[in-house]
């Protein structure tokens, strides 16, 4: 989608390098992949990479993060890397010992799910990241590892929709596929639009993602959310 955004701009030079996905991974996993076949290793090398993003999974810290981001700084003393803070799957943590499992088993009952603990959830997971971004700034002696906080503009769009500021959607389920996460247009354009206001650290306000599910006026919500909740958040690196 931030291929296409791009083309709406004035910004010049922009390439896409390469991409690496692995379904549900951690982002030790995509480091362990053999060098031959590891194209996020190789576009490192390269040294042509001025922002590099990263999805991480749950467990937190992820060694993965620490190794591209000494790898590419060998390579490209300039980078900055992005590390998406995302929603939390199935909406809640898995319990502790002697708790009630509260992590949802069908889509419908996000219907029902309470704003703040959602954002309890997504602060939790956030938390751990910031302090291994933290972590790398220090040991790299300046500030080259940001968070992209999607999961935060994730709960922002279900409270609007609790709200009924949110036109065309009346149910929390509806942003979502199934019982993971896994996100319907909506979310996967508000995923989008806060990771173009990170990497250029401008407005996504009047780029439109192809999305054709969405609606003129959900895209302008969209990005309004996208933009307040990223240039408001200091380690997003966007001021």
């Amino acid at each position: 989608m931030i291929e296409s955004m791009v083309k709406t701009t004035d910004i010049q030079g922009h390439k896409l390098v390469g991409q690496q996905g692995i379904g549900g991974s951690r982002v030790i996993q995509h480091w362990q992949v053999p060098d031959e076949k590891n194209n996020a290793k190789q576009a490192l090398m390269g040294g042509k990479v001025d922002v590099f993003t990263m999805a991480p999974h749950l467990l937190i810290p992820d060694e993965g993060i620490t190794n591209f981001v000494r790898l590419g700084l060998e390579h490209n003393a300039n980078m900055r890397f992005l590390v998406q803070a995302s929603w939390y799957p199935f909406d809640l943590p898995a319990p502790v010992q002697g708790q009630t499992d509260r992590r949802i088993k069908d889509n419908a009952q996000r219907d029902n799910a309470k704003i703040e603990d959602l954002q309890a959830a997504v602060d939790g997971w956030r938390t751990q990241l910031e302090a291994q971004a933290a972590a790398l700034n220090q040991q790299h002696g300046k500030a080259c590892v940001f968070i992209v906080p999607v999961g935060d503009a994730v709960v922002k769009l279900r409270a609007m929709v609790v709200a009924g500021e949110f036109p065309g959607i009346t149910k929390q389920s509806a942003l979502f596929r199934d019982p993971i996460g896994h996100g319907q247009g909506q979310i996967m354009a508000l995923a989008a639009y806060c990771n173009f206001a990170a990497i250029y650290r401008m407005s996504p306000v009047g780029h439109i993602a192809p999305e054709r599910s969405i609606n003129a006026a959900q895209h302008a919500i969209l990005q309004k959310i996208a933009w307040d909740i990223v240039s408001k958040y200091p380690q997003a690196g966007v001021k």
